[in-house]
């Protein structure tokens, strides 16, 4: 799959995970921050998008810890929280 059409099916399926709050925090840390990832991120998003919302949404705020093979700069990055834009 090229490049662009990847883009597109991630972009998708970070915004249709089933409810609002993970719409917000993992399509909004995707639209924000992608540009410059490489294919080794895309590929660890990727991967991040088949965990349960609930346990990626934890990890992002700190609830519950962080499993070894989702530690590194990405989840920091997510960890941040500071990319969500919610529409008034």
């Amino acid at each position: 799959m090229d490049r662009d059409n990847r883009i597109k099916r991630l972009r998708f399926r970070a915004w249709h995970r089933g409810t609002r709050e993970a719409d917000y925090m993992i399509g909004g840390y995707f639209d924000r921050l992608h540009q410059d990832w490489d294919d080794i991120a895309l590929t660890w998003f990727e991967g991040l998008l088949d965990q349960e919302d609930v346990d990626i949404m934890g990890w992002a705020i700190g609830t519950i810890p962080v499993p070894i093979e989702w530690q590194g700069p990405m989840m920091e990055r997510m960890q941040r929280i500071d990319y969500i834009d919610i529409p008034q």
